[in-house]
């Protein structure tokens, strides 16, 4: 069963996680998701919307996996983890997440490497954990999540894993929108999508590119050695 399966029409393209459970974040899982970033990048894509399956974002990495696995192969995913999503905080075309229920840690990280960020309403849970089950947060979490998180938020967001209901995730401002349960998603975020269509690409690219790229080089410089088996 695929993880992660993708669409395009008129332009659009849209990323469904869903493995029937939490999607949960495997190897497998990030060999699909780059196979298809790369997929929509060589296309002539305008914006990418990524969601979950009802009910579920994604609840971060395979942690049942992680225990079965020696200390290289930790480092091995955590390393294909933190590429994959500053892949999509840097990605060439606006980016849109549709948190569709619970997004948890890696979830959340997803979610916060998009440019802009809708969320279900409902009784789900959005949380970056890391720190309350014991892993310290690298440096390139916290530069997504510093960039999508509003200062006054980050300290509970990041340092203390407050766990947020999409509601109360959306009026802090991690979230630019918040949809009612049963609302047509498509609906709800069309006015934006076609705003976003109608930004010169090729300059959004660039400036994009300036905007960040000094900050992720800097991260990823740091990466081999903040990695959890060191």
């Amino acid at each position: 069963m695929k993880k992660v399966a993708y669409i395009i029409e008129n332009n659009r393209a849209n990323i469904t996680m869903n493995d029937g459970k939490a999607n949960a974040m495997d190897f497998h899982y990030f060999e699909e998701m780059n196979s298809a970033l790369t997929e929509i990048e060589s296309s002539a894509s305008q914006v990418l919307i990524i969601k979950g399956r009802q009910g579920f974002f994604s609840g971060g990495l395979d942690l049942k996996l992680i225990s079965t696995l020696a200390p290289n192969d930790i480092d091995k995913l955590a390393e294909t983890f933190a590429r994959t999503m500053l892949r999509v905080f840097l990605y060439p075309i606006p980016t849109v997440a549709i948190c569709t229920g619970h997004a948890i840690a890696g979830g959340a990280m997803l979610a916060f490497a998009c440019d802009r960020r809708h969320v279900i309403n409902g009784n789900y849970r959005i949380q970056v954990n890391e720190i309350a089950i014991g892993i310290p947060l690298p440096s390139w979490m916290l530069l997504i999540g510093k960039s999508a998180i509003p200062p006054g938020f980050q300290t509970e967001a990041l340092l203390h894993a407050k766990t947020y209901t999409p509601k109360e995730a959306h009026d802090a401002g991690i979230f630019h929108g918040l949809i009612d349960n049963g609302e047509d998603i498509n609906v709800a975020i069309n006015s934006e999508v076609e705003a976003l269509m109608s930004l010169n690409i090729p300059a959004y690219s660039i400036s994009k590119k300036r905007l960040r790229e000094k900050e992720i080089k800097e991260v990823l410089a740091m990466l081999k050695e903040e990695l959890p088996a060191k």
